[in-house]
This record gives C-alpha cells, sequence and structure tokens, in this order.
C-alpha cells in the first residue's frame, strides 16, 4: 500500500523535516492530492490572471512541488512560469510536465531568493503555512516585488487559525504598503474538508 503524506504535513517541525518529508511525498503527491481533489492551484491562478491578464508577464511559482500551480498558470494564459522550490524531488517531478520556463532550487537559508523586480507576480500556492513555510516569508516575498508588483497566494484553514500568518500581512496592509485586491474563501482540499482564503496583494 503506498504511504499516505498528506495528513502528516500539517504536523511538521523544522526545516529539515519539512523537506525531508517533500523529498520522499515526491513521486506519490499528485496521485494524493487528486485524490483530495486539490483546487487551490485553479483558484489562484484564475484570481492573478482576473487582475493581471498579461500572457508576457514573468510570474514567479514560489514553492512550486510537483508543477501543479504551473500547469494552472499555464492553463489561464500564463507563458513565462519559473519555479522555486526546497525540494529536489518535487522539482524533478516538475520538470516532468514542462510547465515551467525555470526551475531552481531554494535554499532555506536564504533570505532574499529572488532579485527585486525579477517577477510582475509572485505566487504562493499552498507554501504559507503549517508544515510549509513561516509568516515571515510573507515579507521577504513582498520585498522580492516592485511597486505595483502582485503576490498571489493562499492561507488554509490551518493557517488561518496561527494569527501570526494574518500579522504578518496586516502589517503590510495596515500601514499602506499593499493594498488588497483579491479574497475568497473557498475550496482547498475538499477530501478533508480543508478550505483557504485565495489572495491577491499589491505593493504599494
Amino acid at each position: 500500500m503506498t504511504e499516505k503524506f498528506l495528513e502528516k504535513t500539517y504536523r511538521l517541525g523544522s526545516v529539515e523535516e519539512t523537506v525531508e518529508h517533500y523529498n520522499r511525498w515526491a513521486a506519490s503527491y499528485d496521485a494524493e492530492i487528486a485524490e483530495n481533489n486539490y483546487a487551490t492551484p485553479g483558484r489562484i491562478a484564475e484570481a492573478l490572471w482576473s487582475i493581471l491578464p498579461d500572457p508576457q508577464a514573468p510570474i514567479l511559482d514560489f514553492g512550486c512541488g510537483t508543477g501543479l500551480s504551473g500547469l494552472a498558470l499555464r492553463r489561464v494564459g500564463y507563458e513565462l512560469v519559473d519555479g522555486m522550490d526546497p525540494s529536489e524531488e518535487m522539482l524533478a517531478e516538475a520538470a516532468k510536465k514542462g510547465a515551467h520556463r525555470k526551475l531552481s532550487l531554494l535554499s532555506t537559508k536564504q533570505k532574499k531568493p529572488v532579485k527585486r523586480g525579477t517577477y510582475r507576480g509572485i505566487v504562493a500556492c499552498g507554501v504559507l503555512g503549517t508544515g510549509a513555510a513561516p509568516p515571515e516569508v510573507f515579507s521577504h516575498l513582498m520585498n522580492s516585488l516592485k511597486r505595483g508588483g502582485l503576490l498571489a497566494f493562499s492561507l488554509n484553514d490551518h493557517a488561518l487559525a496561527d494569527q501570526n500568518y494574518a500579522f504578518a500581512m496586516n502589517e503590510w496592509l495596515d500601514c499602506g504598503a499593499a493594498r488588497l485586491l483579491f479574497k475568497e474563501y473557498g475550496e482547498h482540499l475538499p477530501g478533508l474538508n480543508l478550505n483557504a482564503d485565495v489572495y491577491v496583494i499589491e505593493k504599494s
């Protein structure tokens, strides 16, 4: 019987444990996610396209995993999608899909993994949250954008229950450093009865 990884994800602790978990999960990730009707990649891609309907806009798929988000971004119309992830095994699976222009290994110790202004939009699909990226990654991503750049991301029910993620976002919104353009609560992993907010935020 194939080992199941999904529910273990929300109990991960250290960065090293998380990367090892995703390396081991990579080969069976797509199948297990499909069993639970993963809805968020399509939701985020459509939300971003509703605001930035430009096929030539360079987009970073941050924490791209096996490439499901990249496929969703290509489906809505984006042609210049790069992917970045800390798991070598996940990147190997993403490469098979051919959705990304370029794939890069993300160093979890690097606080500025992206040169500012390289991308008009950054997508973090299922990335911010328990068992994935900590709240401070939100600011790292915002700092990678120029004024007018867009961050499209999701916070699932587990992340929404942790006020630190909302605080990281509101630090930007409350002082006018960013504007909330889109927010919608809906399905994330229906098979687990797990929902998520999808957001698009513009750097001011």
